[in-house]
């Protein structure tokens, strides 16, 4: 048995039901918002991996922004965050 220290990254679950570390979540300077790269961000920021400070700075998000997207996947799941059927989820 090797005395190397293993460095365990922190993963959370993805929306897919896939492991999510901060290699997948979406890059900093994305613009094109889709459902899964929004609901990747709620779960991280659920999960532990980044602080809801953290996602916003990362991502130039409001805090609002991303507790409305945290509020459409509670009450809708993860369809709620198409920004084309907004009105259909009101």
């Amino acid at each position: 048995m090797s005395d190397r220290k293993i460095k365990r990254e922190n993963v959370v679950i993805g929306p897919e039901g896939t492991p999510l570390t901060l290699a997948d979540l979406p890059k900093p300077d994305t613009v094109r918002w889709v459902i899964r790269r929004k609901a990747e961000v709620v779960a991280a920021v659920r999960g532990g991996l980044l602080t809801l400070e953290g996602a916003c700075n990362r991502y130039g998000l409001s805090s609002e922004e991303f507790l409305a997207w945290q509020r459409s996947i509670e009450s809708h799941g993860i369809s709620g965050l198409r920004t084309t059927r907004i009105q259909q989820y009101r």
